[in-house]
Parts: structure tokens; sequence; C-alpha cells
């Protein structure tokens, strides 16, 4: 696993959470997500300096909003859960034929044989 990618201001040892990049021909300044990865012209941010980031005068900020995060939520944990449980339940064997002769040795179940315990 990498590590965590530092704010890019001086003397600030805070994780980076934000992008911060340049649009020159614009005056734009674009501060979005996180980066996937570290681009030379691109300055990440820790929340606090992206929160009071300004921009020279004549210059617009353009604040991209983060992805919602998309792990689970408590429903599906709980379903996964109960998922789980049932499956782990042991179930009654059920047999699809009558056994074949007077003690019931053997049964069909598909494609399969059941032996009983004389066989």
């Amino acid at each position: 696993m990498s590590p965590t990618r530092r704010c890019s201001r001086t003397a600030c040892g805070r994780a980076a959470v934000m992008t911060l990049t340049y649009v020159y021909a614009d005056q734009i300044a674009v501060l979005g997500p996180l980066a996937t990865y570290a681009e030379p012209h691109a300055y990440d941010l820790c929340e606090a300096h992206s929160e009071r980031l300004s921009a020279p005068r004549g210059w617009e900020v353009l604040r991209l909003a983060a992805p919602q995060q998309s792990g689970p939520s408590n429903d599906d944990l709980l379903a996964l859960a109960d998922a789980v449980r049932e499956a782990g339940r042991p179930r009654p064997v059920t047999r699809t034929t009558p056994p074949d002769g007077p003690e019931g040795g053997t049964g069909r179940r598909g494609h399969l044989r059941v032996l009983g315990p004389d066989a």
C-alpha cells in the first residue's frame, strides 16, 4: 500500500484530501477530490488548507464536490450477515423418491444416489 500523500503547503504535515490544479488560459483554480496519482503541476492540500483557498484577483475558484462513498450501507451488511447465517444452517435431507428395498437402503436424488448405513 502506498504511503499517504501529505499537504503541499510548507510546514504542513497533514494528510492531503483535495488536489488543486490551475487552468491558466481561463484563469481558474480547480479544487477537486484527491487525484489518484501525484502530478508534478498539481498541489495536494489538506482539509484546512483546501477550505481556506483563495485565488488571485480576477481568477475564479472552481470547487468540485467529492464523490460519495460507495461502500456498503448498514442494510447491505445486515442482509449479507443474514444470508451467511442462512447458508450455514443445517438442512434436513429430503428424499425425492422412495427408498429401494424393504430396509430403505438406497434412494435417488437427481443424479446422485443416497446410500443407507447398511449399503
